[in-house]
């Protein structure tokens, strides 16, 4: 008798115990929770390309045999290439985390180039690409595309595009050469005219902006946050991370040197140091 009470009690015990540490896991969860960083931890390469062609005619050229095997290894080894706004909603809190191997590619200035050799390969794939266009040359530059190429691209549903300024100017040199008010001026003009342009040609909405250079700053990105761009991109050469602001994302400026081994060591994080001011 005594053995069978001394059990119920020890059965007792032991549920009491497991509520209290059932309780105390709880309340920890409460008071120190998983930061989003440790919870949806992720580092993406965003992958950014300037001009495309059969030889290297300048330090911006991707030669186009490379960029086809670049995107041929993408696909070979289990890499997810996301649209640039999947990974820009995660940050809004929008949409989860990027999965692993996740890839973004983008594209700034909208060469001729995009239309006559990215975009066939790009359509064989079918992977979605951001260009970041200024306006000022569409149309009107001998080395940009049209803006009937680039609604072409958008009918694809393969391309968005989004703002790189008006005419691309080089902000740290302009704050050199004018007083605050004329920079201001000049500021507010590239931001909200690129953007105003882009949506009345397109039809599309503007809210992402690559800054010219890579320059930026606090001033910058405020003016950009008025103007109504929810995400600014940067050329800092590295992944961007659940720690990242959406305010200034990295992006790699790819060379033709990223190729072969070089463009593995990349997609791993373990690209050659570069400094890619330009």
């Amino acid at each position: 008798m005594f053995g069978l009470y001394s059990k119920i009690i020890t059965k007792e015990k032991r549920i009491s115990m497991l509520r209290l540490i059932i309780q105390m896991i709880f309340v920890t969860a409460l008071l120190f929770p998983l930061s989003s960083s440790a919870a949806e931890s992720f580092r993406v390469p965003v992958l950014l390309y300037h001009r495309f062609g059969a030889t290297v005619a300048d330090g911006m050229t991707t030669t186009t045999p490379v960029f086809e095997a670049q995107m041929k290894y993408l696909h070979d080894n289990g890499y997810k290439v996301i649209p640039l706004r999947q990974l820009v909603d995660h940050y809004r809190g929008k949409a989860s985390a990027p999965g692993p191997k996740s890839v973004v590619i983008v594209e700034d200035d909208a060469h001729k180039s995009v239309y006559s050799d990215m975009l066939p390969i790009i359509q064989k794939y079918r992977y979605p690409v951001t260009i970041f266009v200024y306006p000022s040359a569409i149309s009107n530059a001998k080395y940009a595309m049209t803006w009937d190429q680039l609604r072409e691209l958008t009918k694809t549903g393969l391309f968005d595009i989004q703002s790189h300024t008006y005419w691309h100017p080089n902000f740290k040199k302009e704050r050199k050469k004018l007083s605050p008010d004329a920079l201001d001026l000049l500021v507010k003009t590239q931001l909200n005219k690129s953007k105003a342009r882009l949506e009345t040609e397109l039809g599309t909405k503007v809210d992402m902006l690559a800054w010219p250079f890579g320059i930026y700053d606090d001033y910058l990105i405020n003016r950009a946050n008025q103007t109504g761009y929810r995400a600014t991109f940067t050329i800092e050469r590295r992944h961007a991370t659940s720690t990242d602001s959406v305010k200034k994302l990295p992006r790699y400026l790819l060379v033709n040197a990223d190729s072969g081994k070089a463009f593995v060591q990349l997609l791993e994080g373990n690209a050659v140091k570069r400094n890619d001011a330009y």
